[in-house]
């Protein structure tokens, strides 16, 4: 496995330059593990697929497509830009993409429905990409460090915007890990004091007060869960 990696590694390397490789390379990348894992959620709500769905409510043909759209637009004339501009700073730190490729030992620093999870003003996904690169740039990465910490915070964000709440969400196994269910409820109260601002950790959530209304709500439900259960059972 290993060695195979590093021939196709060798192969980009060898017929396309760093800074190709670095900012027409990310942005591949980026689009590519974000519409690859944003798409099937865009299909179950189009299929109206309701089971582990977060909110009842679905969204348009119309709307959909819009958002499809714009995020086209934004990626283009936003993110692609920034990786360009940023390569510079990126190598100044040290960063590189010649072989050997880092173990994993080098990777311990790194860190609705899904499409909207970069639906976005242009100046908020300006300082949002900024403040992902940010952390990599310090530490001269690796172009591979950098390519995988970009794909699992974009497969992050999809999943804490998907909409659907699944028995085998990392959110059910990591008590602090917030996930789709969590961030929904930040969405669903748009324009207001929402609260639970966070997608990842819900720490900082938790350490303000800002998911009072969050839990409120989870524990109606639950409250409701729990007597429509006594009521069947009473039937039966």
């Amino acid at each position: 496995m290993g060695s195979a990696l590093e021939s196709a590694w060798q192969y980009l390397t060898d017929n396309f330059s760093e800074f190709q490789l670095a900012s027409f390379g990310s942005f591949i990348l980026h689009e590519s593990v974000f519409f690859l894992s944003g798409v099937p959620y865009l299909l179950m709500e189009t299929w109206g697929l309701t089971k582990y769905k977060i909110q009842p409510k679905m969204n348009t043909p119309a709307a959909q497509e819009k958002c499809i759209l714009k995020l086209l637009l934004y990626h283009v004339c936003v993110n692609l830009p920034l990786m360009v501009v940023s390569y510079p700073a990126f190598k100044y730190m040290g960063f590189t993409s010649k072989l050997p490729l880092p173990s994993c030992v080098h990777h311990e620093y790194a860190t609705p429905f899904g499409l909207t999870s970069e639906y976005a003003h242009p100046a908020e996904i300006l300082f949002l990409g900024f403040a992902t690169i940010c952390g990599p740039a310090i530490t001269g990465p690796h172009l591979l460090t950098l390519w995988l910490w970009m794909s699992v915070r974009v497969l992050e964000t999809v999943e804490a915007h998907c909409g659907y709440d699944f028995p085998w969400s990392l959110s059910r196994l990591l008590p602090i890990y917030g996930g789709a269910d969590f961030h929904d409820y930040h969405h669903r109260l748009l324009y207001t004091k929402s609260g639970n601002y966070a997608s990842t950790f819900t720490y900082m959530d938790w350490l303000f007060g800002t998911d009072k209304g969050y839990k409120k709500l989870k524990a109606l439900k639950n409250g409701s869960q729990n007597c429509d259960e006594i009521a069947d059972d009473k039937l039966h």
